[in-house]
């Protein structure tokens, strides 16, 4: 499935909804030719809904970078919100977890934007010691030990 986006606003902040995949070739091109049109528009904060990205590469990743750093030269910030487990998995694999702030959800996204409200970061912690504790790993470990 190639990559759908739609812009909206809320609360004064730009919500760019993907779906689809956001992996090398046509759909990061797409995606960095639609920030470049955001920030040219004089968008500088953006929240990004990954709830219906099927598929995050490297190069997807990439692309999430990109549009970091393209919003932070203009004085901007960059949101995620619902990340399914195996894309934060590849985040904190990729050591990018420090780079990318994510929300569980929209309104905790949105309210990142604005200094005088109560923020609630995803737990990223939380999830990497889930990681650790999954039945698929606790089996690798054992079979390593036998």
């Amino acid at each position: 499935m190639a990559l759908i986006m739609s812009e909206r606003e809320v609360e004064g902040i730009e919500v760019l909804d993907l779906r689809g995949r956001l992996t090398f070739g046509e759909e990061d091109l797409q995606f960095r030719n639609e920030i470049g049109k955001l920030v040219q528009s004089g968008t500088i904060h953006l929240a990004m809904n990954l709830g219906k990205v099927s598929e995050i590469d490297t190069t997807g990743l990439g692309t999430l970078l990109f549009a970091l750093l393209k919003l932070r030269k203009v004085g901007g910030r960059l949101a995620l919100f619902n990340l399914n487990p195996k894309h934060l998995e590849l985040l904190v694999l990729m050591k990018l977890e420090a780079l990318v702030e994510v929300f569980a959800d929209e309104q905790h996204a949105i309210d990142s934007f604005f200094p005088d409200r109560q923020v609630k970061h995803f737990d990223i912690l939380k999830f990497v010691e889930s990681m650790q504790r999954s039945p698929r790993r606790e089996k690798e470990s054992a079979g390593a030990h036998s």
